[in-house]
């Protein structure tokens, strides 16, 4: 399967209004593809439009809610009206909840499977079909948590298994059928978006995030890799692999472990001080990044090696080439002193 590069492509994205779907929107565009921007507030759209216009970028917008089958079916066809279609197609957009499972109303659990669970299925549905016989590709935003679920955040991680569960089966059934899509599903560690602010919270203090935490222009330069490259999928941060790892070879352990910490890291010691919450209503900014007052790697050396394997093969070459040399050298010189 070859995926066209990015500046011949149309990409859609949802949640593109904030957080990691803004700085893959913004990083899109510089890179020269056209876009169709998905969120569910119409002035944060319409000036991330006129930002991204007034760079040279061939761009438009759908307001649009993407728990509705009938929004993504508006998308789809403002895509098809605006730019005869697209190559690619984000699912990005995403709500969360802090809370213990048994605090949190059933509307809300359901209501968050609506945004996290449904409008992967939906947008994934409409792209395979546009895609059957154009090819592109299809990018689900799981996260680690779709491997590993942790406390606190319980129904947010049972969404992320489902995305995950159903982002393979579909995978499978399209290779099945022959279909020329790529379908990716990135899993990102913590990322200092406005993650925390924007969820439903039903602790008494404010929710933070556990380190280590990473810029979300790391998960965007996966996202775009994904849209260029068939892949099946990509963790973001080594944290997120080893999460993983954990869960799935000592999960008996990992969840002592949790249990003893994430209940007192994922909450600050201050009471909240926001009612705002994104779950029923839109934040309706354009924010890129969190107030994560800790330190925010800019870079993962571990998704850096997954992105460009035959760079890091080479620099591992270069490097035992050149350890090889320096001891070579040091059993001459050593082989020398011992003659004299």
């Amino acid at each position: 399967m070859k995926l066209k590069k990015l500046e011949d492509q149309v990409v859609v994205i949802t949640g593109a209004t904030s957080g990691i779907g803004l700085v893959t929107a913004r990083m899109a565009a510089k890179r020269g593809a056209r876009l169709v921007l998905v969120a569910r507030t119409e002035p944060a759209l319409q000036a991330l439009t006129e930002e991204l216009r007034g760079l040279g970028t061939d761009a438009t917008y759908v307001k649009a809610d993407v728990g509705h089958e009938r929004d993504m079916r508006n998308v789809r066809d403002a895509a098809c009206m605006e730019f005869g279609g697209f190559d690619a197609w984000i699912n990005n957009a995403a709500v969360s909840i802090y809370g213990k499972v048994t605090d949190v109303p059933i509307e809300d659990h359901r209501r968050l499977f609506d945004t996290n669970y449904w409008g992967v299925v939906y947008g994934s549905l409409i792209a395979a079909e546009h895609l059957a016989t154009k090819g592109g590709a299809i990018i689900n935003i799981g996260s680690t948590l779709s491997d590993r679920a942790i406390p606190i955040q319980g129904t947010y991680s049972a969404s992320k298994h489902a995305i995950k569960g159903f982002t393979d089966a579909l995978r499978m059934e399209l290779e099945h059928d022959k279909s020329p899509v790529s379908v990716t599903l990135i899993k990102p560690a913590t990322i200092n978006t406005p993650y925390p602010q924007h969820a439903k919270n039903y602790l008494p203090t404010d929710p933070a995030l556990p380190s280590p935490v990473y810029d979300p222009s790391i998960v965007a330069e996966a996202i775009l890799y994904a849209a260029e490259n068939p892949v099946r999928d990509l963790y973001v941060g080594g944290s997120a692999k080893a999460l993983s790892m954990a869960g799935y070879y000592a999960p008996n352990l990992t969840d002592k472990f949790m249990e003893r910490t994430m209940f007192d890291t994922e909450s600050r010691e201050k009471h909240s001080s926001t009612q705002h919450r994104a779950l029923h209503h839109p934040s309706g900014e354009l924010r890129e990044t969190g107030d994560y007052e800790g330190h925010v790697a800019k870079t993962s050396l571990y998704t850096k090696a997954r992105l460009h394997p035959r760079i890091t093969a080479g620099s591992f070459a270069f490097l035992a080439t050149a350890l090889g040399y320096a001891l070579l050298r040091r059993a001459n010189a050593n082989s020398q002193e011992k003659e004299l």
